[in-house]
């Protein structure tokens, strides 16, 4: 752990976590971080059209998509892309992948706004906070870099700062919380992470040497519901660090594989994770409820921004997309995602991963074959698809404010897609 890395402090105070604030404008004393401004002419001197292919990059191995439904596509990386997300207000993006770099750029140009060159290892994360101030990055290697960035007044130029940096051992997921400046990270000895930012104080909720390889802040803000490789989920109160309700082995209803999904519905304290047998559990407050059973390793399950018909949706690695009644824990309907229109068998289009609802019945699915599909989920109909990448869909991130689509994929591509105006 470098010199310079902010102490562990066992306890934040004592505030609830979603009322903590912060003054965005206060950054750490530390002389060793680094403030850029660059402007716009600065860019084109130093870094040229960018939306031109790179000349490392050897395209030769895919396929070339039959058409390019994107707006705009960021050829900056050399290597797959893993991490993405987009400004809360801003026309900004910003993408972390194999080459460990990290890009923020301008979602209407492509012009590269700032370059993180910080990681050693692969950067599997990138978030910006709830309100914009901050972008956090994180690899494999457990790197965690927090820079402040700042619009000038006159809008030509970007202040980025770097505000944090940690470094926690092997990573496995990370993400803000919705309403405070407050950073969370999972680790490969099954301890989770919570900091406040830039303060950099520390919680930490302990493991027990097994990896935590996903995690999800309730609806409520208060509680974050995690899964472990043994098959463990575990509903954790982030003000008292305490664990409020736990599924292991002792219940008959665990699960007995990796947990390699979790979903919190937003208006209610409802639970499910999604495992790599098919096996999905409903869990409330109280314990598990229910289960189903998924065709296939469940890799992204989701429940819609509000949810009046009690459903949650599933994606397997084995391409099939399940809407699901919790409360009579069954399935509702499966979304059209066949190889032949009207085929009948149980044999589906490429591997499911990552969803994303865009507005309470409407469902985009992520594939492996590089298409972005959206679904009724009220009845399973496809409504659109997007083609234009060459290989898997790694991440994805929506913009309601625009309606725009932000995707990353093993092509080395991040892509811009319009969506759709659809009636819900």
């Amino acid at each position: 752990m470098r010199e310079n890395t902010p102490p562990r402090v066992n306890d934040i105070e004592d505030d609830d976590i979603e009322e903590i604030h912060f003054d965005n404008d206060v950054a750490p004393d530390d002389e060793e971080l680094e403030m850029e401004e660059i402007t716009m002419e600065e860019l084109e001197a130093r870094y040229g059209f960018l939306s031109d292919v790179d000349e490392d990059n050897d395209d030769s191995v895919y396929r070339p998509p039959e058409r390019d439904d994107a707006i705009l596509t960021f050829m900056k990386h050399k290597s797959a892309i893993f991490g993405c997300s987009l400004h809360p207000n801003r026309p900004i993006a910003a993408t972390g992948g194999e080459d460990d770099r990290a890009y923020v750029w301008n979602v209407n140009t492509c012009e590269l706004l700032y370059e993180i060159t910080d990681h050693k290892d692969t950067v599997t994360d990138v978030y910006f906070s709830h309100d914009g101030a901050y972008l956090a990055t994180g690899d494999m290697a457990g790197e965690l870099f927090v820079h402040k960035l700042q619009e000038n007044e006159s809008g030509a130029a970007f202040t980025f700062r770097k505000v944090w940096e940690y470094s926690m051992g092997d990573m496995t997921w990370m993400c803000w919380h919705r309403s405070a400046n407050v950073l969370m990270a999972g680790s490969e000895n099954g301890e989770v992470y919570i900091w406040r930012i830039p303060s950099g104080d520390c919680k930490i909720l302990p493991g027990e040497g097994v990896r935590c390889s996903v995690g999800e802040l309730t609806g409520d803000g208060k509680k974050l519901f995690v899964g472990y490789t043994n098959g463990v989920v575990k509903l954790w109160d982030l003000k008292s660090c305490t664990v409020v309700m736990q599924v292991d082995e002792q219940n008959s209803m665990a699960q007995q594989s990796i947990v390699l999904s979790v979903a919190c519905d937003k208006e209610s304290p409802f639970y499910a994770s999604g495992a790599l047998d098919g096996k999905i559990i409903f869990c409330t407050n109280n314990g598990p409820v229910g289960a189903v059973e998924a065709d296939g390793s469940v890799e992204c399950i989701a429940f819609p921004p509000s949810n009046e018909l009690k459903i949650v949706a599933s994606g397997t690695l084995q391409g099939q997309i399940a809407i699901w009644d919790y409360t009579k824990y069954g399935l509702r309907t499966l979304c059209d995602h066949k190889f032949v229109e009207g085929d009948e068998t149980n044999k589906f289009q490429g591997g499911i991963t990552r969803l994303k609802w865009i507005s309470d019945h409407t469902l985009v699915a992520a594939t492996m074959d590089g298409n972005v599909i959206g679904f009724d989920a009220r009845s399973g109909a496809r409504k659109f698809t997007l083609e234009g990448h060459m290989a898997e869909i790694y991440e994805m991130c929506y913009n309601p404010h625009e309606n725009i689509l932000l995707t990353v994929s093993e092509d080395r591509r991040a892509k811009i897609f319009n969506l759709p105006q659809l009636g819900d």
